[in-house]
């Protein structure tokens, strides 16, 4: 089964927001891991896959490149979304952070 760039961003960002709310005013980097692809499934639940190299081709046949500036988010009903635009203030602040 081929995963797109697409999904494997996702899923990432799944993994990130998965974890415990750590910091409210910085960001933390992902650390994505070479050779691994990340799926979101049609259940929402999420998967991480070691991968090869010999059907690299394939993997990339009908992927895309997630855009630089995209956030990733979940919703209150649980579903997965992604937005293009500024998600920073003019000062570096967070747009959609906890109200303070």
């Amino acid at each position: 089964m081929a995963f797109s760039i697409k999904t494997f961003a996702i899923a990432a960002v799944l993994g990130a927001l998965a974890g415990p709310a750590l910091a409210q005013t910085a960001a933390t980097p992902w650390e994505l891991k070479p050779d691994t692809g990340y799926a979101y499934d049609k259940d929402g639940k999420t998967y991480s896959y070691k991968m090869g190299t010999s059907n690299a081709g394939e993997l990339l046949k009908g992927a895309k490149k997630v855009p630089r500036g995209t956030l990733f988010f979940l919703g209150h009903n649980g579903q997965l979304y992604m937005r293009t635009g500024p998600y920073l203030e003019g000062d570096g602040r967070f747009k959609f952070g906890p109200d303070q």
